[in-house]
């Protein structure tokens, strides 16, 4: 397993394990329990990884983006498989034809 996906598992179960924990003590307890501010922290977090200008900066700003994005799954309750099933019913279509059946 990566580096990369085996922060994930970890911070996912982490993350997990704030649902229902108290809002004014903890930051991912506030976001689990109101997903529109999740919401809406993912996409000021989407949006400051785009804007980013440097490797450093890119690589703070996408951390930032995935642990709300992690959050806002596990708000909604989608798990990191019913991801990974998207992902792996899209590989080998090219990005044009999978957009394209969406319609």
């Amino acid at each position: 397993m990566s580096r990369f996906s085996e922060i994930i598992v970890r911070l996912s179960a982490t993350i997990a394990s704030r649902k229902g924990g108290d809002p004014s003590a903890s930051w991912t307890a506030k976001l689990l329990a109101d997903p529109k501010l999740a919401a809406k922290k993912l996409s000021e977090e989407a949006m400051e990884t785009a804007l980013a200008t440097t490797p450093d900066e890119t690589a703070a700003e996408s951390a930032d983006l995935i642990y709300h994005w992690l959050v806002l799954l596990e708000a909604r309750g989608v798990s990191l498989d019913e991801v990974a099933a998207r992902l792996e019913a899209r590989e080998g279509t090219s990005g044009i034809a999978e957009k394209a059946e969406r319609k």
